[in-house]
């Protein structure tokens, strides 16, 4: 039974793993819920962002078996805010790594923002894997979302927060801001280096909820995974999410079509407008997309909360029962729910 915020009880990992994956790489990876459960697996936000305890309460843990890990340089995977060999491709195999190793055939994929635009890579690679996606706060690591956050658009909404954001910024390097960050956040000034991820940190951590809140900021801004955090996804946001094209999720629809898919979206996410949901949703009419009316980019915003664990219920009930054709599965599209 769900809690007063619609979330399930707090739950402790039942197991915890550190499994090497090459590089120099090694994940923590825990397990939570019953070991004999549906399997599924959590991934996190950033790139970089790490997992969090309330990550593990979107699930009923006396239906599911859920697998949640810190991707490569995250969290307490080691060695932290290493870019070596790491890239969505590497996180890809990372996911058959664990898969593999935790002995799971296939499994349910949950993730949010960064997670989604993983999610997706993952299942558009590995199809026969994936038995369903929840995806919240879509980013697909277009030009358009690239720049509506770290160039142009945002900063009509935000012209406060985008004032502080550019500060450390010359003028005369504002025509690529986040070139100039990246080259700050990886430079030989640590200091600068520190002073531009605090920067960076309050930039991602205001736009990420309709309201602000004082603990992300501090996580993003103060802690030692501030500085980590924002190389990992300044890294991965310049080299445009290692993808081979602009639209290479929106092409590679066809592979996951047959996949059971709801897509949550809050109408005001600043983080990820919701235009990139719509887009996706039109190249996929067999996902449903629910746009939360009331809510932004925080998978803890009440509706969206609602959203997930409503789609994680569902799952459960979807997953557990004989596969069979026509059986009913998440709805199709259904905008403005």
């Amino acid at each position: 039974m769900t809690t007063a915020n619609g979330l399930y009880p707090p739950v402790e990992p039942y197991a915890t793993h550190r499994i090497p994956v090459g590089g120099g790489h090694e994940l923590y990876v825990e397990e939570i819920g019953r070991p004999d459960g549906i399997p599924a697996v959590f991934l996190h936000g950033g790139p970089g962002g790490g997992l969090v305890p309330g990550a593990r309460r979107f699930f009923d843990p006396d239906r599911y078996r859920v697998v949640l890990f810190d991707q490569r340089g995250s969290g307490q995977s080691t060695p932290l805010g290493s870019l070596h060999d790491n890239t969505t491709w590497h996180l890809v195999d990372d996911l058959e790594v664990i898969r593999r190793r935790l002995r799971i055939e296939s499994w349910l994929v949950f993730g949010g923002s960064w997670g989604a635009t993983l999610g997706l890579a993952y299942a558009q690679t590995h199809p026969t894997r994936v038995t369903g996606l929840i995806l919240r706060g879509i980013y697909l690591m277009r030009r358009s979302e690239r720049e509506w956050f770290y160039q142009h658009g945002l900063n009509h909404l935000q012209p406060e927060e985008w004032e502080r954001f550019t500060a450390p910024i010359p003028y005369a390097e504002r025509d690529d801001v986040l070139a100039a960050y990246h080259r700050r956040l990886h430079g030989a000034d640590v200091e600068e280096a520190r002073a531009c991820a605090a920067a960076w940190g309050r930039w991602e951590a205001v736009n990420s909820s309709l309201r602000g809140d004082s603990d992300l900021i501090a996580h993003l801004t103060q802690d030692e995974h501030a500085l980590p955090m924002a190389r990992i996804l300044s890294h991965y946001v310049l080299h445009r999410g290692f993808f081979d094209s602009e639209t290479q999720l929106l092409d590679g629809v066809d592979r996951i079509r047959q996949v059971p898919t709801v897509l949550v979206q809050g109408r005001y996410d600043l983080c990820c407008p919701p235009v990139t949901a719509y887009d996706l949703a039109r190249r996929w009419p067999e996902a449903e997309l629910r746009i939360v009316p009331d809510a932004g980019h925080s998978s803890l915003e009440p509706g969206i909360t609602r959203a997930l664990v409503a789609a994680t219920d569902r799952f459960a009930d979807l997953l557990a029962a004989p596969r069979d054709p026509r059986a009913a599965q998440p709805g199709r599209t259904r905008p403005d729910s």
